[in-house]
């Protein structure tokens, strides 16, 4: 495993953490001024939304490198060996593309958020819209990795 790897790896685990660890606490704010306060800050509420898209962006990367997200095994294991070949070369290439448009129109959301502000918390949209881009790096990475493992491994 090389550095650049081991980097972005822990990158995300920490994004992960720290973004699922301010939801949480903003969760249990929420709760706590529901209960013990007059009534419980608006900016609660957008700052829970934003650490979940935030430890959802972070973690998409990670799931996709553990293989954490559903296969249909039943529907795949139908297919003939020939099929079940090229579809392990083809959706890697197409998870790839999706994520590079993915990547590219969250630049552009990115731009398009500069000038606007998140209502209750006033901070740049942009910062949220950065959570796009952030999910569709750590896909197109990882599909990356398994795209160069699978063509290897069928050759």
């Amino acid at each position: 495993m090389n550095t650049l790897t081991k980097n972005i790896g822990k990158f995300l685990k920490i994004g992960t953490l720290w973004s699922t660890v301010g939801f949480i606490l903003m969760v249990i704010l929420q709760i706590f001024a529901r209960f013990f306060l007059e009534s419980a800050p608006s900016w609660t509420e957008e700052a829970s939304r934003l650490f979940f898209m935030y430890a959802i962006s972070f973690g998409a990367g990670l799931a996709l490198k553990s293989k954490y997200y559903v296969h249909l095994d039943m529907f795949y294991n139908s297919f003939p060996e020939k099929v079940k070949k090229a579809l392990t070369i083809i959706i890697p290439i197409a998870t790839f593309l999706l994520f590079a448009i993915v990547a590219i129109y969250a630049v552009q959301l990115i731009i398009l958020g500069f000038p606007e502000k998140s209502p209750s918390m006033g901070f740049r949209m942009a910062f949220a819209f950065l959570s796009i881009l952030i999910m569709a790096l750590g896909v197109l990475f990882y599909t990356w990795k398994e795209f160069i493992k699978v063509t290897k491994k069928s050759k």
